[in-house]
């Protein structure tokens, strides 16, 4: 299976989303990257079962200029619509406060952060996503988010001296699944091996396959 990833803005190096999913390419799972956004096309999204989303509202790390206009945020909503997943992670959620289609297909957006430090990730119920998922703390930034639909399956929680956050959630758009996971600033969190858990099992409950 191929997956369409997403990265690179001002805050958040590509580098970092490529490291931390590195470890998943292992035959079953292949990864093609856009990391500038003006070479993203809904035609080029529309052939992939999942994209996987880690990209501030930049067009790139060198150019901060938004990238998520209204056709392209009607382009995801009609992706997902039609049976496809989207996985967003950390920066995924970030600069779409005022991107309402999009904010809505996610469910909730990123609000601020502190100064980095260590965040406690912990699984809460029993959704598919967070089985095998044990509790670790890593120095990360603690995402204080929006969630805005009562309907999200929360799954995932961060907590740290600022308090305690939902970290992962899930939500359904038509036929698709929409996954929001909120950790991973640094390389260190995405290489946890409870992460890579994670992403593993986002992967596969976003395109159905758990």
């Amino acid at each position: 299976m191929r997956v369409l990833v997403l990265c690179d803005d001002f805050w958040h190096p590509a580098r970092t989303v490529r490291a931390g999913l590195a470890p998943l390419e292992t035959g079953e799972i292949a990864f093609d990257w856009v990391e500038n956004a003006a070479e993203w096309s809904a035609e080029q999204m529309a052939g992939y079962p999942l994209v996987v989303l880690s990209k501030s509202n930049n067009v790139s790390s060198a150019d901060q200029t938004p990238w998520m206009t209204g056709p392209v945020e009607t382009a995801f909503v009609d992706y997902v619509r039609k049976g496809n997943g989207l996985l967003a992670v950390h920066s995924g959620t970030a600069g779409y406060t005022v991107s309402p289609d999009l904010r809505a297909l996610l469910g909730g957006v990123f609000d601020h952060h502190p100064a980095q430090c260590p965040v406690t990730v912990a699984p809460l119920g029993t959704h598919p996503i967070a089985a095998g998922v044990e509790v670790f703390t890593a120095l990360d930034e603690h995402y204080h988010m929006t969630l805005d639909d009562p309907r999200a399956e929360v799954f995932l929680t961060s907590t740290s001296e600022h308090g305690q956050q939902p970290a992962g959630w899930t939500c359904h758009e038509g036929d698709g699944r929409v996954c929001v996971l909120t950790p991973g600033h640094n390389v260190e969190v995405w290489l946890q091996p409870a992460f890579q858990t994670l992403l593993r099992n986002a992967v596969a409950w976003c395109t159905k396959t758990l």
